[in-house]
Parts: structure tokens; sequence; C-alpha cells
């Protein structure tokens, strides 16, 4: 997640930032975040492709009131992407007191540059993503080198939980969601890494023919992001398999993703593939892209602002006014001690 600050909004459409990575001289491409929709829910069928189903319906005239018109408008791609229920536990772990952001915006306002770079392109683009069969190879400094379908990998922990954490993009805005997933720590002890690991290292899936937005050099494909062995070993850190109680839409990072609640949303990498353990730091895409603005670390930090914008405040989705940013995005308490001596400023 990256992009620009509240006073661009007006010309978000229209500008487009250009950057140079310092490895191939590869330019990027970064669209400005697309207005923010309203919060009302629409139909599980319909939500994740409004737009779509909107189109159609005005097409359809009145005749819309009959039943029949209205199935002929939810597609298979849309019944494709509409989530299974899944049985969960609550977890005392989850954010207390937040009011959640709705399903709607949860599913149409994405950033998931394989899908394209327009908030709404994801919820538009990953119907044709085949999330079944999916397996995650598990690699590098550990016992139990293999490969897991999703099932197995949930099976590592005794059961699902719900989790309800805050998201924070870099851009300044931010949503609360209640995932459905694991503990990523259980997959880290079922495959017993070496002592020599210290970092986990993540790969999305390459596909340009299922994810059209790999067609384009718009990052460094496939996607990478990585964690340290501690941050990874922590109990808020949870692979996501589902949200708001059913599977994971496509456009959100189906069937299985990472997701941190104290670091930046693109940190928490989507559709993933790959895990490997490893002793040196690995390679991140916006590191790679930007250093100078996107750091390994990317704890949610208001006191370190982007070099292009503040992240003193956000705008929380569905609410009009700024909030103040919570340092760690409000999980100090849990989290501050991991970094205990860093300097934050400059391991940012």
């Amino acid at each position: 997640m990256h992009g620009g600050t509240d006073r661009e909004s007006n010309r978000r459409r229209r500008d487009i930032r250009q950057l140079k990575t310092a490895k191939g001289g590869i330019r990027v491409l970064i669209k400005k975040s697309a207005d923010i929709r309203s919060n009302e829910i629409t139909p599980k069928e319909v939500y994740l492709n409004r737009r779509r189903f909107m189109a159609a319906a005005g097409t359809a005239g009145a005749a819309l009131v009959a039943g029949k018109y209205l199935r002929n408008l939810i597609t298979p791609e849309l019944l494709a992407q509409a989530g299974t229920r899944l049985e969960y536990t609550r977890s005392d772990l989850s954010t207390q007191g937040e009011k959640l952001t709705p399903l709607d915006d949860i599913t149409t306002y994405n950033n998931f540059y394989e899908f394209g770079t327009d908030k709404e392109d994801p919820s538009r683009n990953a119907g044709g993503l085949k999330t079944a069969p999916w397996t995650i190879t598990i690699e590098g400094l550990v016992k139990r080198r293999a490969s897991f379908d999703v099932d197995s990998i949930v099976k590592m922990h005794p059961s699902l939980e719900e989790r309800i954490y805050r998201l924070r993009c870099v851009e300044a805005w931010s949503m609360v969601i209640p995932w459905v997933g694991i503990p990523l720590s259980s997959v880290i002890k079922t495959v017993e890494p070496a002592s020599k690991a210290r970092f986990v290292a993540f790969e999305t899936l390459y596909d340009p023919k299922q994810m059209p937005g790999q067609r384009r050099s718009v990052l460094q494909w496939p996607y990478v992001e990585g964690l340290r062995m501690d941050e990874a070993m922590h109990p808020l850190t949870i692979l996501a398999v589902g949200l708001y109680g059913e599977s994971l839409p496509n456009q959100d990072g189906a069937p299985i993703r990472l997701v941190v609640p104290w670091k930046y949303g693109f940190k928490s990498i989507k559709s993933i593939v790959k895990i490997k353990f490893v002793e040196k730091q690995p390679p991140t895409t916006w590191n790679i892209m930007a250093p100078q603005e996107y750091g390994f670390y990317s704890n949610v930090n208001p006191e370190v602002d982007h070099p292009r914008w503040s992240q003193a405040k956000e705008r929380r989705i569905g609410e009009f006014f700024k909030r103040s940013t919570l340092m760690f995005n409000g999980y100090g308490d849990q989290v501050a001690g991991l970094y205990a001596g860093m300097d934050l400023r400059k391991n940012f």
C-alpha cells in the first residue's frame, strides 16, 4: 500500500508519480487513491463487483424488479468470489471498541497491484484467480521442508480464530477488519526452523495470465516481503484465510495472506505461495523500488513522515474527519519491546 496525501486528493485520477529503483532503472507508475465510497453494505452476491452490477442494473431498467433479471446479473464470476462460511473462535487478542469497516469497503477499496493500480481494479479483475488447489512451499533453514495445501496450513493450529485488527495504509487511510486465521507462530513451530534462521521471507503468486497487473512493470514481480523471526513469532501476527466469517475474497489476498497489524498494510503480503526461512534480511518489494521511502520494518509511526506526506493523521474509511495515528497502530503495549534500543527513525 502506497500513494499520496489528502491535499492531493482532487488530482488523484490524473497525477502519476514516477520513482526509480536502485536496481535496473525500472520505472514505477503509482496512481493515486480513488475517492472513498459509501458505507452501505450491498448484497453478498454483488459486493465483490458493485460497479459491474450497477452498470448492468442500469441497462435492465424497470424490468430489474423481476427476480429473473436480477438472477441474470449475478454472473458466475461473482458467485465464484463469494466466500464460504468458516468455523472459528473469537480471540481475546482482538481490538476492542472499534467500529468495523463495512464489508463492501473492505472488498472494493484495495491495493493489490497484481490486479491493477486503481483501488477498484482488484474487485474488477481478481475474479479469475483460481485459489483451489493452492500450495504453499516452505523451505530454507527449516527441518520440515515441504509443500502444503491451505487446509494443511490451517490444521497446524487447533482452530481458526477471529482477529479484529486495525489496518493502517501507508497512504494515510485505515480500516478495522475482522480477519479469520491462525497465528503464524503455529506454522513456524510445526516446521521447526534452524537456529540460524533469523528472518522469514514470503512470496506472492506470479502468474500474469491470472493476475493482469503483473503484465506491466509497475513493480518488480513476484511481490516479496519479510519479517524478523521475533516479529513472525509474535502472537499478533497471523496468516488470514477469511474475513467477516467467510473465506477471503480474491481481491483481499485469497486464499491465504499475512496480517501484521502494527505495520503499514503493504507488509501484509497477499496470495502467498512461498515461505522461506533465511539467515539474512530478505529483500522486500517496496524497499527495493524506493528504499528512501519504504523501509524493511515499516512500523506505523506518526512521528516519521513519508518523504512526500505526513503520517501524523489518517482517514478511517467511512469517516469524514481525520484521526490521529497511533504509534505501532495502537499495538505498542504488545510490540514495542521488539524494538527496544533501536532508532526507529533510522530503522523505519
